[in-house]
C-alpha cells in the first residue's frame, strides 16, 4: 500500500488521509479556498483546495478523515497537493485510524511488556508502588499505549511517549555502572514518570494540540501533581525523601531555570542532573533520525528540534 510521502509529482493519489491543520484563504478572484496540511502513517503534506463551497468549508475539519483525489505538485521545492475531488470518510470506509498517523515502528504491546519488566525491578517499595499505581489506572495506561512525545519535536508519533520511556530506561540500564552516586530507583521511575503530565498537556493522541491546562501549567508541575495525588491515595507522605527526589527530578528534567526551557527547578542531584541529560539525549537523537529518514536524497535537511540545518555525512 503506499502512502502520500511515497507520490512523486505529476502523480494522481487517491487515498484516505487525516486532516491535521486547516486555513480558509482568499484567492485573487476573491474565492475562498483551503490550505490544509494532511497526513498519513508516512507523515505529512501541504494540500490546496481551490473554489472551495460553503459547505466543504463547513465539513473539512481538523482531525476529519477525508478520501481525496489529487495530484502532486512541487512547490519552492517542496510536494504539495492539489485536491480535484474530495469527500468524508464514512463508517462504511472501515478506515483504520493506525493508518493515518505516524506510528513508533516498535509494536506497542513489546513496549509495554519492557516497561512492565523495568517497574518489576525497581526495589523501592515506595517508588514502585507510585509507579505501579500510574499504569494501572485506565484512563493513564490507556493514554500511553498510543499518545505522541509531543506535537513536533521528538517522538511525535503514535505510541511515541511509551517508545520515548523505553528507550530512556534501556539508557539508563547502561550508564548506571558509570555512576554510582545516581539512585538508580529513582531514575527508573523518573524515566517512566517525567513525562506523565504530557497525557493531559496533550488534547489527543491523533492530532494533538496544548490543552488549556497544559497551557497555563504545563507538563512538568502536572506530572508532579500526579505524582502526589498516588501519594494521598495510597497514604504515602508527600515528605518521604524518595517522593521528594522523585517530583524533584521531574521538575528539573529541563535543564537549569536560566535556560528557559520550563523547568521549575534546577536539578540538584546527580540523578536529576543526569536524567535530564538522557533525556536531551534520547529527544534530540529521535528528532535527527526523523529528520534524515525524510531527508530523501538530498544532502542536508532541516531539524526542527535543533533549529539548525544538518547533513547525512557518508
Amino acid at each position: 500500500m503506499r502512502h502520500l510521502l511515497d507520490y512523486q509529482e505529476g502523480e494522481r493519489v487517491v487515498t484516505f488521509c487525516l486532516v491535521k491543520s486547516k486555513e480558509v484563504g482568499v484567492a485573487s478572484n476573491q474565492s475562498e479556498y483551503l490550505n490544509l496540511e494532511l497526513g498519513d502513517r508516512s507523515g505529512t503534506i501541504a494540500a490546496k483546495l481551490w473554489d472551495v463551497t460553503p459547505e466543504l468549508k463547513e465539513a473539512i475539519q481538523v482531525k476529519s478523515v477525508i478520501k481525496i483525489d489529487a495530484t502532486v505538485q512541487v512547490y519552492r521545492g517542496k510536494k504539495q497537493l492539489v485536491i480535484q475531488r474530495v469527500r468524508l470518510a464514512s463508517p462504511a470506509d472501515e478506515v483504520l485510524m493506525e493508518s493515518l498517523v505516524p506510528v513508533s515502528p516498535i509494536p506497542a504491546d513489546e513496549l509495554w511488556e519492557k516497561l512492565q519488566q523495568a517497574v518489576r525491578g525497581i526495589k523501592s517499595e515506595t517508588l514502585r508502588a507510585i509507579v505501579t499505581e500510574a499504569l494501572a489506572d485506565e484512563e493513564i495506561g490507556g493514554r500511553l499505549r498510543c499518545y505522541p512525545a509531543g506535537v513536533r519535536m521528538h517522538h511525535n508519533y503514535y505510541h511515541g511517549l511509551l517508545e520515548h520511556i523505553v528507550s530512556l530506561l534501556a539508557a539508563a540500564e547502561r550508564l548506571l555502572p558509570l555512576y554510582p552516586q545516581v539512585d538508580r530507583d529513582v531514575l527508573y521511575a523518573t524515566c517512566i514518570l517525567h513525562d506523565i503530565g504530557k497525557l493531559y498537556e496533550l488534547s489527543d493522541p491523533i492530532a494533538p494540540d496544548y490543552t488549556t491546562p497544559g497551557q497555563l501549567i504545563g507538563h512538568l508541575v502536572m506530572g508532579a501533581e500526579i505524582v502526589s495525588g498516588i501519594c494521598r491515595k495510597r497514604g504515602i507522605p508527600l515528605g518521604d525523601p524518595e517522593v521528594l527526589h522523585l517530583k524533584h527530578c521531574i521538575l528539573s528534567h529541563h535543564g537549569d531555570v536560566e535556560n528557559g526551557w520550563g523547568s521549575a527547578v534546577s536539578g540538584k542531584t546527580p540523578t536529576a542532573v543526569l536524567f535530564h541529560y538522557l533525556d536531551q539525549i534520547d529527544s534530540k537523537m529521535n528528532a535527527l533520525g526523523q529528520a534524515l529518514a525524510e531527508m530523501g536524497d538530498e544532502e542536508w535537511a532541516y531539524a526542527g528540534a535543533l533549529r539548525r540545518k544538518v547533513w547525512r555525512g557518508y
